[in-house]
This record gives structure tokens, C-alpha cells and sequence, in this order.
């Protein structure tokens, strides 16, 4: 049976684990929630309780945390990765981060003997679940050898976009550039449908069926209607990664005026007290309106 590790049970992680598994892979996993990977391995697998426990175990370690902070502990932090990973193993990079960032970690874990893949991935929590997301990968071809596999067992869509890391991230942060502006106009739209008394169920169901839709309205905006704000995707996720699109936009002076308003909308609904709640919830920041669920004023 082939073996692989991975890292960070969330709601991309945990279906990216039992896709693998539900391929035949042996999945370790460990995550720092107490008794998420002892969840898990209940269905098969190895529960393992630090990072450095499941590089020891693996050629292939898969890494699904928040941020490149988080990253940096699941690799170099106490019980890091990077020290009891084998010569030759891969590290998969499945978070969204500053490209450069990414290219210098290939560079760091290479000098260490390790492969490395820049693979950020996107389709939500089902769609990993279901081995239908999308994974944006960039890596030497040596890494793509040894951990290609993987890649095609975990995701519906495997693009190789370059032959070093970095590429992967820029296309996952262009993604993320359109996901939240998107996410922030059908917020924008829907409040202004209720600003002007339009029924809110009424008005999904046109604009769902109209050209003015988008994914995301058709998503995001039914958790609006549901008044369920369970976070999916936090208001911060888009604080982050749209900061992330503004700071290699403004590495090069290349004006992003849409992704800069929609980052403020974010923003302002994470310093409101909507920041663990779903990214949906920016459209709270509007002011005049009674959202579905909520008691009329």
C-alpha cells in the first residue's frame, strides 16, 4: 500500500485525507486539534500526534494549514517535518502564500535534500472531499516524479504551471482576486436588494438564473438567505489572501482598484467583529438593512 503523510485536518485537509484513502493510500495524518487525527484514523489510517512523527512515516508529506506562518511551524517549528524527513522526500505545499515566499522554500528545503511542490488548492470542502478540487502546482521535475501520484489522487484538476515553485502560488492568488471581489459584489448586490425592499429569495433566484450570476453569489449569497454564517471560509481568509494580492500587485506598481475595495469591505467587516465568521458575512457591514434571519429594527 502506498503511503502518504498529511498535515492540518480543516475542512480542505480532512477531505484531501479521505480522498487519498478512499484511493488506497495509507493516509498519516496528525493536526493540532486534540483528537481530529484519532477521528480520522477510526476509518483507516495512522494517527500521528506531531509533524516530525508523520515525515518520519512518509516519502510524501502534504501540508494543508492557514498561512506560510503555519507552514513554517509544520516544517522547522518543535516536532517540525523538515528534520525527520527523509533524503529525497517531498513536501507538498497546499496553502495560499506569497509567491516568493514559496519560491524560497524550495530553495531552503532543497539545500536540506528534500523536494519540494508549490501546490495551492481551491473547490471548497466538498469538492475535496469528493477528489474534485483543483490544485495550481509548480515544482522541478525530479519532485513531480516522486509525488505526481498524489497530486492526481487527491484532485479532479492537477495543473502543472511551471518547473519551480512560485507559479503555483501567483495563479492561486489571481484566483483569489477574483473570489473575493466576486464575494464582495454579490454582498454588495443583495444589500442593496434589501435596501430597496426586494425579497431576498426572490431576487436569488433571478439573479441565479440571469447573466449577472456568478459562483459566488449562488453560493455565498445561500448562506446569506440560510442566515448561517458557520465559516466555511472566514472573513479573514480574504483579509489575508487579497492582502497578498495587493502586496505582490504593489511589488511591481500595478494598480488592482477592485481588489483594493473589495480588501476594505473585508476588512472592515473582520474589525466589526465578523472576522471568524463566514465571507459571507461582509455583507453585515452595510448599514440600513434587515438581513434574512435577523429581528426587523
Amino acid at each position: 500500500m502506498n503511503t502518504v503523510g498529511l498535515i492540518g485536518l480543516g475542512a480542505m485537509g480532512l477531505g484531501i485525507a479521505q480522498t487519498l484513502r478512499s484511493n488506497g493510500y495509507e493516509v498519516h495524518v496528525c493536526d493540532v486539534r486534540p483528537g481530529a487525527a484519532a477521528a480520522f484514523a477510526e476509518g483507516g489510517g495512522v494517527a500521528h500526534a506531531t509533524p516530525a512523527d508523520v515525515g518520519a512515516a512518509c516519502d510524501v508529506v502534504v501540508s494543508v494549514v492557514v498561512n506560510a506562518a503555519q507552514t513554517e511551524a509544520v516544517l522547522f517549528g518543535e516536532h517540525g517535518a523538515a528534520a525527520t524527513m527523509r533524503a529525497g522526500s517531498t513536501f507538498v505545499m497546499c496553502s495560499t502564500v506569497d509567491p516568493n515566499w514559496s519560491a524560497a522554500l524550495e530553495q531552503r528545503l532543497n539545500a536540506s535534500g528534500l523536494h519540494y511542490i508549490d501546490a495551492p488548492i481551491s473547490g471548497g470542502a466538498a469538492k475535496a472531499a469528493s477528489g474534485q478540487m483543483t490544485v495550481m502546482s509548480a515544482a522541478k521535475p525530479e519532485a513531480y516524479a516522486r509525488a505526481g501520484a498524489v497530486l492526481d489522487a487527491m484532485a479532479g484538476k492537477v495543473y502543472r504551471l511551471g518547473d519551480s515553485a512560485g507559479a503555483g502560488s501567483k495563479v492561486k492568488i489571481i484566483n483569489q482576486l477574483l473570489a473575493g471581489v466576486h464575494i464582495a459584489a454579490a454582498a454588495e448586490a443583495m444589500a442593496l436588494g434589501l435596501r430597496e425592499g426586494v425579497d431576498a429569495a426572490a431576487l436569488y433566484e433571478v439573479i441565479t438564473h440571469s447573466a449577472g450570476n456568478s459562483w459566488m453569489f449562488e453560493n455565498r449569497m445561500a448562506h446569506v438567505l440560510a442566515a448561517d454564517y458557520t465559516p466555511l471560509s472566514a472573513v479573514d481568509i480574504f483579509v489575508k489572501d487579497l492582502g497578498l494580492v495587493l502586496d505582490t500587485a504593489r511589488a511591481s506598481k500595478f494598480p488592482l482598484p477592485l481588489a483594493s475595495t473589495a480588501h476594505q469591505m473585508f476588512m472592515q467587516a473582520s474589525t466589526a467583529g465578523f472576522a471568524k465568521e463566514d465571507d459571507s458575512a461582509v455583507i453585515k457591514i452595510f448599514p440600513g438593512i434587515t438581513l434574512p434571519g435577523a429581528t426587523k429594527q
